[in-house]
């Protein structure tokens, strides 16, 4: 499965819950012991804070470098994780139209709602809106292309689980560019 995660999401949504809430703790008892004047409890806690945040740091730094960018063929299908459930997106057509010194090139996605992933506290018929997602095309000298306009379903149109629409993509892209 190809997803935008390397860790498992529930655990990355309690590991950023639990150091949320060690931080706002950590913060409230400062100011206690502050007021009351106790300022090498202060200093124990700046230190946890900040090893943490080292820690925190360390653990970005090291997920990012451990990823590592996977092209996918047409039909292949890009897990998006929506915390307790994942959606799939699969290219399923290519379509280039030359218009003078430029190509429109047209890219329909499938957008799928990916019912064998979801969590069991989910209730299993609740629709599920997608998160906002950025859409552009690279090329293999890494020019970036912006979205022109789209046509079909909205990337943003609520499913349920099981459902899918496709959505078509155009962009304007030089005659030479390569690697698309």
């Amino acid at each position: 499965m190809h997803t935008n995660m390397n860790f498992p999401a529930p655990f990355s949504v309690l590991g950023f819950a639990a150091s949320f809430g060690g931080l706002a703790v950590c913060l409230l008892a400062m100011l206690v012991a502050a007021a009351i004047r106790k300022t090498k409890f202060v200093r124990i806690l700046l230190r946890l804070v900040a090893g943490a945040a080292a820690a925190y740091g360390l653990m970005l730094v090291g997920f990012s470098l451990a990823s590592h960018q996977v092209v996918l063929g047409r039909g292949q299908e890009k897990y998006f994780c929506e915390i307790d459930c994942h959606l799939a997106y699969s290219v399923v057509e290519t379509k280039a139209i030359p218009v003078g010194d430029s190509t429109q090139l047209l890219i329909t996605i499938k957008t799928r709602f990916d019912e064998a992933t979801i969590s069991p506290q989910r209730p299993k018929d609740l629709p599920l809106t997608p998160n906002v997602r950025d859409l552009y095309l690279v090329d293999s000298q890494n020019t970036r292309y912006d979205l022109d306009e789209s046509s079909g379903r909205s990337l943003s149109t609520p499913l349920r689980p099981g459902e899918s629409y496709t959505t078509t993509l155009s962009f304007q892209v030089p005659k030479q560019a390569r690697g698309l």
